[in-house]
């Protein structure tokens, strides 16, 4: 049977492999876990080999992305901290691939993009197969699975009177995408509008959200950005993230050695430490 979730780790002779983690797994950590090992690949099919083994290091659970496809100002919430009204039609904006990095990952940052540092804890969707003009009835149809991410953003270059209005470079730094641990398959998760998840900075919240606080739903998220365009597998989608960001907190930007924890409640956590190059 194909599993709920799976990770993608390294075991202790350095070979990759992907994993179905239990659900103690997830959410107590997954390092020295041993678990069931699973053949195939996310998107052709992933069943159980009957071998276990040892989780040394976990990795990010995709190998790699053809795109990082973003909306912005999706949850209510968040409209109304940045005083900002709604569109008719969802803010997009995009992260290359090289964004992409592991749960537990340092994130390793610019001197020029470390003075306005800021974290969006997200709830990302990953597409299972091609698909273009899909209909909201259907979206569903074209997700692999959910997992969770951190839409790492350089305020500085991001602001209007910075960017003239553009997001793409402020958050398109190497690393600046961290997912995981897991993917959750939508036999896990069959309505993701009823999810929860966390954010937190050197252990102190800072989001806390349920996603029935979004704007754009996840079917209309597809339906609008299939429209016309073809949406690759393994394209991952940050549907926007809730309020709380540091931005709008005082002395909320992340510095040099804080450690930034985005929780999917009961799906895991990504953990990653901020490092100033």
């Amino acid at each position: 049977m194909a599993p709920l979730s799976f990770i993608r780790f390294e075991d202790p002779n350095g070979i990759i492999r992907y994993g179905e983690p239990t659900q103690k797994d997830l959410t107590s950590g997954l390092p020295d876990t041993t678990i069931k090992v699973l053949e195939g690949d996310p998107f052709g099919g992933l069943i159980p080999s009957g071998e276990e083994a040892r989780v040394l290091r976990v990795l990010c659970p995709l190998e790699s992305t053809p795109i990082i496809l973003c909306i912005g100002l999706n949850y209510k919430k968040h409209a109304q901290e940045a005083n900002l009204d709604i569109a008719p039609y969802p803010v997009v904006f995009t992260k290359p691939a090289d964004a992409l990095a592991g749960p537990y990952d340092d994130v390793h940052v610019h001197p020029d993009a470390a003075s306005m540092l800021d974290y969006e804890g997200e709830l990302c969707v990953v597409i299972s197969k091609d698909g273009k003009n899909i209909t909201e009835n259907h979206a569903l149809d074209y997700v692999l699975g959910y997992t969770i991410g951190n839409d790492i953003s350089a305020r500085n270059f991001q602001l209007p009177n910075a960017s003239g209005g553009q997001f793409c470079y402020a958050k398109s730094f190497d690393g600046f995408a961290p997912v995981g641990p897991a993917i959750v398959t939508t036999r896990a998760v069959p309505n993701p509008q009823v999810l929860s998840y966390v954010t937190r900075v050197d252990g102190e919240t800072r989001q806390e959200t349920s996603t029935d606080d979004m704007i754009w739903t996840v079917r209309q998220i597809i339906a609008h950005l299939s429209r016309g365009t073809t949406l690759r597998k393994g394209t991952v989608i940050m549907t926007g993230t809730p309020a709380g960001v540091g931005l709008f907190v005082p002395n909320g930007f992340l510095s040099d050695g804080t450690v930034v924890e985005v929780e999917l409640r009961g799906f895991g956590t990504i953990r990653n430490q901020i490092v100033f190059d």
